[in-house]
């Protein structure tokens, strides 16, 4: 197959449109479309459907664009390889992580990174679902659970335990609770019980949520989390790492919070060479430990 049509199908499937397409590739869309017959002639088949909304891909479409996609992410990663060579750090990287942690942990410390190394495209996606690493979707990712992939670099970074917290308007509305079981009269403010991430926190809140307390507000994230609880909405099952950056947040029962939810640092074996990825894993490496410095000093 000719490599020129390859990429202007592909182009054209991830765009859902030969205008959308020809702009990308610096191409007419009559130049486009001509491509697109040749390549549906030369393979005798049709690759998509023409919609008043735009191109649809036939299943043969869908089998070239999902082959014309791993191709695609090879090119990627042995482009990333090949600049990688070079001593100086710089292009884009791909990080993920949850909400919560990227939103109050990772990118208040960014800059740090950026004073460094100027030169960086850091692409900073924040969702719960875990991104598959070996298929390019990011390049590193920072985990609430030891990745399961085999071909990973991985390093487990730190510690966070969840716990209570509330602020002094709502204690002195409402009362601070005195033991777990006092928890039931209380609105509790929590990520949602469904999250991919953060296993052993679910195991510790299940046993609170299945009893008959007064209310309940799940969020889909920590932030979310965070935001209700300084605004006084109930009590806040937040990650320990807040308390340093809201100090008006008050632990609620001191002694309950649950096991440790492990941290890891993981990116796919081929980029162990990178030079973006090694400037990014010693910035992590710095941060954690001057963050546990901190900790130990208060």
């Amino acid at each position: 197959m000719d490599w020129d049509k390859l990429r202007i199908f592909h182009a054209v499937a991830d765009a859902g449109s030969l205008t959308h397409a020809g702009d990308t590739l610096h191409l007419s869309q009559s130049a486009v479309s001509r491509q697109i017959r040749a390549l549906e002639e030369s393979l005798d088949v049709i690759l998509f459907h023409r919609h008043a909304r735009g191109l649809i891909l036939t299943e043969q479409g869908e089998l070239l664009f999902d082959a014309t996609s791993d191709m695609s992410k090879k090119l990627e990663s042995t482009e990333a390889r090949i600049r990688d060579a070079e001593d100086e750090v710089f292009g884009e990287l791909c990080v993920t992580t949850t909400t919560g942690f990227g939103t109050l942990w990772l990118a208040p410390r960014i800059g740090k990174l950026y004073d460094k190394y100027p030169d960086l495209k850091i692409d900073l996606v924040l969702e719960e679902r875990v991104l598959d690493l070996p298929m390019r979707e990011a390049d590193v990712a920072i985990r609430m659970k030891e990745p399961s992939q085999a071909d990973l670099v991985r390093r487990r970074l730190m510690t966070v335990n969840m716990r209570f917290y509330a602020t002094q308007e709502y204690l002195d509305k409402f009362g601070a609770p005195q033991n777990f079981s006092d928890l039931n009269s209380h609105r509790i403010l929590s990520q949602k019980l469904s999250a991919r991430q953060v296993s052993e926190s679910v195991k510790w809140l299940k046993h609170l949520l299945n009893t008959d307390h007064t209310s309940h507000l799940t969020v889909n994230n920590y932030f979310g989390v965070l935001q209700a609880t300084i605004r006084h909405v109930g009590i806040g099952v937040l990650p320990d790492y807040v308390s340093k950056k809201f100090p008006e947040l008050i632990r609620v029962l001191p002694d309950e919070e649950s096991q440790e939810i492990p941290v890891f640092l993981a990116y796919p074996e081929e980029l162990r060479q990178s030079k973006r990825v090694q400037a990014f894993r010693d910035f992590i490496v710095e941060e954690i430990r001057e963050y546990k410095k901190l900790s130990r000093d208060h």
